[in-house]
């Protein structure tokens, strides 16, 4: 197993010789650390099946499957489809997933530390994922922005991007927030919490499903100190040319394994989208997002 940044990237490392099936405890133990140190490890000349997919990720923790069955691999639920390519007529997954900055599970109780994403089908023209790291976000920010959060929540919420199901449609708008709000109510997280395993300050927040900001008793915050963070992160740039903003690119045989806890994304598409399909895996390693009641000072 060969590791090496990517040139002139400040994010991100690629691996060459990875084999999941051959790989040692220590050689997951490696990789993790490498996810957790470079962000974003790119692992060159995969060939998985699904269920091989799901076994990768079961090396590195515990899989979480996605709670709406829409996005479900057919044959493994545990792997998220984002499709445009229907298979046998029917569409399998769901098209234009993540076309917003956010990080996976941010409005759920327990969001997962590792995201794995496997490129299936590659566009010529268009392809890759941007990325934000929310520590060097954090450590960027003006002394007192970074005041003006101290102690303070965020509430996030999915009701912003949800996508209609099938079985939605000619329901009221109103009956299926209501589901949405009973099913995924807003949850709440501190603002900026340390890293479990790098002791960096997170800024943790986006603009597709952070909704507010709040006190420690609970009183919301005025909304424009979360557009000023937005701004001073990147997330309001239409033209990603913030010197925050990374854009990975990838190729056939790419598997992208990053930190889900200090890296914001947000997927690339086209108003002209060419065929793209990609699977996911999302994965609970060994500590939880932050160390419960430790949000960072």
């Amino acid at each position: 197993m060969k590791i090496t940044p990517q040139a002139g990237k400040t994010l991100g490392a690629s691996i060459e010789g990875f084999d999941h099936a051959a790989a040692s405890d220590d050689d997951i133990a490696t990789l993790k650390q490498t996810v957790y140190t470079r962000k974003i490890a790119v692992l060159k000349g995969q060939d998985l099946s699904p269920k091989q997919f799901l076994e990768l990720g079961k090396r590195l923790g515990r899989p979480e499957t996605y709670y709406e069955p829409m996005y479900q691999h057919p044959e493994v639920e545990e792997i998220f489809v984002s499709s445009n390519v229907p298979k046998d007529g029917k569409q399998i997954g769901v098209p234009k997933t993540g076309k917003f900055w956010h990080a996976d599970y941010m409005f759920m109780p327990d969001p997962f530390g590792l995201t794995l994403i496997y490129p299936q089908v590659i566009p010529q023209k268009s392809r890759g994922t941007y990325f934000i790291d929310m520590g060097r976000a954090y450590e960027a920010l003006p002394e007192d922005l970074k005041q003006d959060i101290e102690g303070t929540y965020a509430r996030h919420s999915v009701r912003k991007y949800f996508k209609i199901r099938p079985h939605d449609v000619y329901r009221p708008i109103s009956e299926i927030l209501e589901e949405v709000e009973t099913k995924t109510p807003p949850v709440v997280k501190p603002t900026t919490f340390t890293h479990p395993f790098t002791g960096e300050t997170v800024l943790y927040l986006s603009e597709g499903f952070t909704v507010g900001l709040e006190d420690a008793n609970g009183v919301p915050l005025d909304e424009a100190l979360l557009r000023r963070l937005f701004e001073a992160t990147g997330q309001l740039d239409d033209e990603f040319t913030h010197p925050g903003i990374h854009l990975q690119s990838f190729e056939q045989g790419d598997l992208l394994v990053w930190d889900n806890r200090s890296l914001i994304h947000r997927a690339l598409h086209t108003t002209a989208p060419e065929p793209t399909v990609s699977f996911r895996v999302t994965v609970h390693d060994e500590r939880k997002l932050y160390d419960a009641e430790s949000p960072a000072a």
